[in-house]
């Protein structure tokens, strides 16, 4: 195990099998940075085009296909003071008809992001002068390269990770990729101060931070969709359009889990989902919708008989 700092100069706005920046093993951590979904940096500069800009991808030697890639975020932290957020609500989370912001009021306002206080706070809006916000950081974009050789937009997601924007993926969290390409080409960007669920505003406050992360090779060990282990839960995204299909991506891949890795005969799985199951909403804004489906470690303690 090896610990590296990693200094990004190249981004991509695509997942994709593009030339790793560096070769890592199973159990290294990185110490490394993001910029904001701008492309602005930790000195609030543009360095690079906009549109969830990834760092990375990072080579995680022996990885193959049909392998599963562990992630463990140790670090999300936020690395200058301005953050910023779109102001309106997506017309697709609204009834059809529902007025939209209009053209001569702010589209967009910066906030002040105090990591010291754990605050950010809206600035320019006087009648929000006195509201603060806890921060929560979290990477709302991120993943491996997809099957078939492709390249997906930053701006969506699916089997492979993407823009997920699931306000869990948080420090002390682990997610897990399906691999599909040698080395799996692991990226991570878009980091966000703090989102509500759905990030309906097509933002959460964007900023630019400082990540540290650990990877853990599973081989010979396949999953279906990006899963999750948080400190109360197991989690299972779905991504895809309309939302009753990542609905039923999210709830197949957390039977999946507890029937191959709990040993739960398939019947318990459903009953045990149908009154245990929770829902959490992940992007709500971007071609592809995400939904999380949850299992509390305390539930599946007691149906498992685990301490």
């Amino acid at each position: 195990m090896a610990d590296h700092r990693f200094v990004p100069t190249v981004f991509h706005t695509t997942l994709g099998p593009h030339d790793p920046v560096l070769t890592i093993e199973s159990g290294d951590r990185v110490f490394t940075t993001t910029v904001d979904a701008g492309g602005f940096d930790a000195n609030d500069n543009p360095v690079t085009p906009a549109g969830n800009p990834q760092t990375g991808p990072f080579r995680v030697a022996g990885a193959e296909p049909g392998d599963t890639l562990a992630v463990h975020l140790e670090q999300i932290l936020p690395n200058r003071t301005r953050g910023y957020t779109k102001t309106w609500v997506a017309a697709n989370v609204l009834d059809p008809g529902h007025p939209t912001l209009p053209a001569d009021l702010p589209q967009s306002i910066d906030w002040n992001v105090d990591v010291e206080a754990g605050t950010a706070a809206p600035l320019g809006v006087p009648e929000l002068a006195h509201w603060r916000v806890p921060l929560a950081p979290m990477i709302g974009c991120f993943g491996v390269a997809p099957e078939r050789h492709q390249a997906i937009s930053t701006a969506t997601s699916e089997r492979h990770g993407g823009n997920m924007d699931w306000n869990g993926f948080q420090a002390g969290v682990t997610a897990m990729f399906p691999v599909f390409e040698p080395g799996a080409l692991f990226a991570l960007g878009d980091v966000h101060a703090v989102q509500g669920d759905g990030e309906i505003v097509g933002t959460g406050i964007e900023i630019s931070a400082d990540v540290v992360f650990r990877v853990e090779l599973l081989k010979d060990h396949a999953i279906g969709w990006p899963r999750a282990r948080t400190p109360d839960c197991i989690a299972t995204l779905g991504n895809a359009r309309p939302l009753d299909q990542c609905v039923q991506h999210a709830t197949t891949e957390m039977l999946r889990w507890l029937a191959d890795d709990y040993g739960l005969d398939r019947h318990l799985a459903h009953i045990i989902l149908g009154q245990a199951a929770g829902y959490q909403l992940g992007n709500m804004f971007d071609p592809a919708y995400t939904m999380v489906c949850t299992l509390t470690h305390d539930i599946l303690r007691a149906i498992t008989r685990t301490p």
